[in-house]
């Protein structure tokens, strides 16, 4: 068998397509309407096939049933749980009794900077901890509290 170089490298056999070539005569197999059909606007030149339109069919955007309402005002939170927390104190990538959004995301708790954090209630925490975030659920802010934590929300500017 004969040495792979790269001066002799050769594809598959049936890897590769040969392409269709349009227009050019009779013999081709695509030749007279080059595909195109007879008449019509497809068979003209300068035609606007647009993506969206569906030959006449009702457009799927008009057949789709429309229903609800999205408010444009909503904001999405990154949520962080309290188990989390605890979880993240205990094995020390959280440090100290001062935690907000910053030291969350240099844990890996949060992953987005810009996006506002809200702090819910499941799970314990077993010390008390000062925690700041944009939002806070009640049973989050009770446990907190009942740790002999505080819990203080950051206003958000802007929105």
């Amino acid at each position: 068998m004969a040495q792979s170089l790269l001066s002799n490298l050769k594809y598959a056999k049936g890897s590769r397509k040969r392409t269709k070539r349009i227009g050019r005569g009779q013999g081709s197999g695509h030749g007279g309407t080059a595909t195109r059909g007879h008449k019509g606007e497809g068979a003209r030149s300068g035609t606007h096939d647009r993506p969206w339109f569906e030959g006449g069919q009702m457009p799927l955007a008009r057949r789709v049933p429309k229903f609800g309402f999205h408010s444009p005002f909503r904001v999405e939170y990154q949520v962080v749980n309290l188990a989390d927390l605890a979880k993240a104190l205990e094995s020390g990538k959280l440090k100290g009794p001062a935690v907000g959004p910053e030291a969350l995301l240099a844990s890996g708790l949060i992953r987005r900077k810009k996006q506002p954090v809200k702090i819910l209630g499941t799970g314990e925490l077993k010390g008390a901890v000062e925690l700041t975030a944009h939002a806070f659920s009640g049973t989050a802010t009770k446990k907190i509290e009942a740790a002999g934590g505080k819990a203080s929300v950051i206003t958000r500017t802007g929105a």
